[in-house]
């Protein structure tokens, strides 16, 4: 990482292991907080240190926001999400700013550019630095595979989105997931490629790269 980009921080909360983010900017201290799972003391000093302008929810599954009222309350900023339409079972979100496909949200003096990811949910988004290959995505994608689908409609929305969004990104990306371990999207694209190539009938649920 590049002396004076973006700081960006983790921390691996709850008993889904969510993957909570902060990005902090070094020069003015401001920082924006992603994914309050769970574990708000765990959250909280994530962004020591820094003075929080915003929450970002990627979307709105409750292992992502099981912690966002206590976050609210806690922090006195606003939440940020996308509009778009949720799937039966999750949880609305409150946003008091609602986010849409290719806005920016600043923080400190740098960029973040807001990609609409909908197929895991309707509502998923994930954020990129602007000039900088990384991503933080949500469960739009994984190291072995895309997030889980529930209907066919919802697999063929994914597969949309991986094609029209996240095979656009550059070879050096750097993808921070919602779950597990970060990975370059230039080690996974053949695989990826590969995987949109087939022809997956009917199929809906966990898929795999490979399968």
């Amino acid at each position: 990482m590049m002396k004076h980009s973006l700081e960006l921080r983790k921390a691996v909360v709850g008993p889904w292991q969510i993957n909570t983010y902060a990005f902090v900017c070094p020069k003015s201290g401001e920082s924006l907080l992603i994914d309050p799972g769970a574990e708000p003391q765990s959250i909280k000093a994530l962004l020591d240190g820094s003075r929080p302008k915003a929450i970002v929810v990627t979307h709105s599954h409750p292992d992502h926001i099981g912690a966002l009222p206590e976050m609210r309350e806690m922090l006195q900023v606003p939440v940020m999400a996308h509009s778009g339409t949720l799937p039966s079972g999750n949880l609305m979100v409150d946003a008091d700013h609602w986010l849409q496909d290719g806005i920016s949200i600043v923080v400190g003096s740098f960029r973040l550019l807001v990609y609409h990811t909908p197929g895991h949910t309707d509502d998923q988004i994930c954020l990129g630095v602007e000039s900088d290959p990384r991503y933080v995505v949500g469960d739009t994608i994984f190291e072995n595979g895309p997030g889980k689908t529930w209907t066919v409609d919802g697999f063929k929305t994914t597969l949309r989105t991986l094609r029209r969004v996240v095979m656009h990104w550059p070879d050096e990306a750097i993808c921070y997931p919602g779950h597990g371990a970060s990975f370059r999207l230039k080690d996974k694209r053949a695989d990826i490629e590969a995987f949109l190539a087939k022809n997956h009938g009917n199929f809906y649920g966990d898929a795999m790269w490979k399968m």
